[in-house]
């Protein structure tokens, strides 16, 4: 367990976003959580003075897949941080006439079309279940979608992401369906990245960027990976000027009044008494402070 847990904010880097450019790097971080190895190790960097972590959701070289992401133990490792704010940035598709490619997104709810993905830090012995209906933490949402603005770049809010479980791209047919859900963009990694955050207490919102139309609009010819890769490099250098604005903007924020922090004060329905020891140990960085240790 690191000694250093006084990193405010973290980063999740998606497709595209295997690091940063132009900040300090502090150091690097290997380490061990209960629910396995970290996708890579985790980079405490330095921007204007302000700390923050980052790690590659997909590792460095992009070797895992959206479901082997190994979520549990990267939202493990950045709370023992200290972390209690998550950018997670995103490569997704539109689903929208409206949202062209290279176009940001800041989402505001989720369709989970996953399947069979670990999602949560309860089971063996305790239960809990959390309030979900705004998976996305407002304040946060709203500080990324004005500070993009700021910088005249293009980002849409109040948007539905829906998280498909990959590895393949969707077919027409789905891709028509979901558009009829009202999803405006799709994906592979919000789920579980966001319900884990939220078991964890963590604030956690969502830069995404648009690099395709999935396959829905006839106009344009249907995504593959070329064309996802060739636009991000494209992003990346929009997410080079979006990140030090971003992490000053969250640092200086006093009025948070989300309730991300709170999120596990009635959720938890197992006896504390009649919870495993093992059980306690295992989640105590998370739910000491509910179930004792």
């Amino acid at each position: 367990m690191p000694i250093n847990n006084n990193i405010d904010i973290a980063i999740i880097g998606g497709s595209g976003v295997y690091d940063i450019d132009c900040v300090d790097i502090i150091e690097e971080l290997k380490i061990d959580t209960p629910f396995g190895k970290t996708s890579d190790k985790i980079a405490i960097l330095q921007i204007n003075n302000i700390k923050f972590a980052f790690i590659p959701r997909h590792g460095k070289g992009h070797y895992l897949l959206p479901r082997e992401i190994p979520s549990k133990a990267n939202i493990y490792a950045l709370k023992s941080l200290g972390v209690k704010r998550i950018i997670a940035i995103s490569a997704v598709g539109s689903l929208s006439k409206d949202i062209e490619p290279k176009d940001f997104v800041v989402p505001s709810q989720i369709i989970d079309r996953t399947m069979g993905r670990d999602s949560t830090f309860f089971g063996n012995g305790i239960v809990g279940h959390i309030s979900f209906a705004e998976p996305f933490c407002p304040d946060m949402q709203k500080i990324i979608y004005d500070t993009i603005s700021s910088l005249s770049i293009k980002v849409h809010k109040n948007s539905t992401y829906l998280c498909m479980e990959g590895p393949a791209f969707s077919t027409k047919a789905e891709s028509n369906m979901y558009r009829l859900w009202g999803a405006n963009i799709i994906g592979m990694t919000a789920i579980p990245e966001a319900k884990l955050a939220r078991e964890a207490e963590i604030c956690y919102s969502m830069i995404a960027m648009a690099t395709d139309y999935d396959c829905w609009y006839g106009e344009v010819e249907a995504v593959n990976n070329n064309m996802v890769v060739e636009t991000m490099k494209e992003n990346i250098n929009n997410i080079k000027s979006i990140i030090p604005a971003l992490i000053k903007n969250i640092n200086n924020d006093i009025t948070k009044q989300c309730s991300c922090e709170n999120s596990l004060l009635n959720a938890i329905m197992t006896d504390k008494s009649i919870i495993n020891d093992n059980v306690k140990n295992k989640l105590a960085l998370l739910y000491s402070k509910y179930i004792g240790k």
